[in-house]
């Protein structure tokens, strides 16, 4: 069984206007960036659909994914999280690097995806809480509320062992990958024909 390692403290923006940025994150209970070699391979999965994107990261926690993004020229992001000291310093993060363009929302995601938004988003993060069975749920509530916009793309990271997620029919799965204990996951939303 692997020990809990403590929190680096921080987290590196990759690449884009912020590139090499050192941001402080809180030793907070389940917290746990992704690493920077998944990020790598994510973010040159999706390097081509992140300008002028919507962006929605689901379970906000370090901002590794969401400050990624933003860095390579998304338009917009909105994080969810649910634990106060990491949405402060969420707040804190986007107010160092001067960013105006992204929404912090301290609170239950599963509760906040059963209001439909006012406008959809073209790239997901669903990197939630180990063991907790909050992947399915995300994705669930993202179908149900219409949050996803045509050819969305959504990232979902799990742990190894998770069973296989019930995914709906429109979603196109990418890539797929394995690092460690980690499994992560990259879908197309296509787009559904009005009946």
């Amino acid at each position: 069984m692997a020990r809990n390692r403590p929190a680096s403290g921080q987290v590196r923006i990759i690449a884009g206007q912020w590139r090499s940025r050192k941001l402080p994150i809180q030793d907070l209970e389940g917290l746990r960036p992704t690493t920077d070699r998944v990020r790598e391979t994510l973010f040159n999965w999706i390097a081509g659909d992140l300008p002028g994107a919507r962006v929605l990261d689901c379970f906000g926690g370090s901002g590794a994914l969401c400050f990624e993004a933003l860095s390579r020229y998304a338009k917009y992001a909105k994080v969810f999280e649910l634990q106060t000291g990491a949405a402060k310093q969420l707040k804190q993060n986007l107010a160092t690097l001067k960013c105006d363009c992204a929404e912090v929302v301290q609170g239950d995601t599963l509760v906040q995806l059963k209001t439909p938004p006012t406008e959809g988003f073209d790239v997901v993060f669903i990197d939630p809480p180990f063991r907790k069975g909050l992947a399915q749920a995300c994705i669930d509530g993202l179908n149900d509320q219409a949050w996803l916009n045509e050819d969305a793309l959504v990232y979902v990271e799990t742990e190894r062992e998770h069973p296989p997620l019930n995914l709906p029919g429109h979603w196109l799965p990418l890539k797929e990958k394995q690092a460690g204990q980690v499994t992560y996951r990259l879908y197309r939303v296509e787009r559904v024909e009005a009946k």
